[in-house]
């Protein structure tokens, strides 16, 4: 089932809730970790708070053609027009 965050559905005007608050569970952790939570929308699997940037949240994006994998700020995730 797609999982999806009260962020991607209010900015595509989706008439959902959300499954899950992307700050509310950014503010829950501590500094240091990640939480393994997906967003079919966004196209994320997991939120993180680094220790160097206790303000700032991080979600781990995937190229699913290589693999790879990397930490972006959500700010420039959502000023991309995701």
């Amino acid at each position: 089932m797609a999982e999806f965050s009260k962020q991607y559905c209010e900015l595509h005007d989706m008439g959902l809730d959300g499954d899950f608050d992307i700050v509310e569970e950014f503010d829950k952790l501590e500094p240091g970790f990640f939480l393994p939570i997906i967003c079919e929308g966004f196209g994320f699997s997991g939120i993180a708070k680094k220790e160097d940037d206790e303000d700032t949240v991080w979600v781990y994006m995937k190229d699913h053609e290589s693999g790879e994998g990397d930490w972006i700020n959500f700010e420039l995730l959502l000023n991309d027009g995701a």
